[in-house]
């Protein structure tokens, strides 16, 4: 009996010694630079949702296109949270630095609001053009009235922008940079099409 013990050990630990060691990984933050604050305010509350994606953009994968058709994902890195609310922080974050609209909320927080964003996650990945990368977000974003469900405005958002060098931190810093541009966008549009709808 003791034997077997032994051997039953034995094995066991040789069969953890093959098992495949975890990959080491480094975790990104979506980079952002504060958007300009605003003096102007809106009596208006606004609800930013999770973008709704696919299931390759829903996950915390850096994903890259090396080629036409061919899809991959950097290896031993990931974003701090899934790809919708990486970027549903960064809006939220544009939303509060421009501060035209106080009374901001997510899906998650369950509170009454007068407009929500509602929008699909088109693109969020790193694709090559002659031999360099560049960032790509497209979104498609409709702007709701929160009371009786109905599209008051929609628009298609598409950044691209080239990074530095092929390096993982210069991709990154590319998403950075994209994210920017489309939250710049994004929070102009809605202000304007915001007023429009709530005269």
């Amino acid at each position: 009996m003791k034997r077997l013990s032994l051997l039953l050990a034995a094995g066991l630990l040789s069969a953890c010694s093959i098992l495949p060691q975890s990959e080491p990984l480094d975790i990104y933050l979506l980079p952002g630079a504060a958007m300009p604050a605003q003096t102007q305010r809106v009596d208006w509350s606004l609800r930013v949702n999770s973008p709704v994606s696919n299931q390759l953009l829903d996950g915390t994968r850096i994903v890259v296109l090396p080629e036409p058709g061919r899809v991959n994902t950097y290896q031993g890195v990931r974003w701090s949270e899934r790809t919708p609310q990486l970027l549903r922080g960064r809006l939220l974050d544009a939303f509060h630095d421009d501060g035209r609209v106080q009374a901001l909320s997510n899906e998650e927080q369950r509170l009454q609001a007068d407009l929500e964003l509602v929008s699909d996650l088109r693109s969020f990945h790193s694709q090559y053009r002659d031999g360099r990368p560049e960032a790509l977000i497209q979104l498609d974003v409709r702007l709701v009235d929160a009371r009786d469900q109905r599209i008051l405005a929609s628009r298609r958002f598409s950044v691209s922008q080239p990074a530095g060098d092929t390096s993982v931190p210069a991709v990154v810093a590319a998403f950075g940079q994209a994210g920017d541009r489309l939250a710049q966008e994004l929070v102009n549009w809605t202000l304007a099409e915001g007023q429009r709808a709530t005269p």
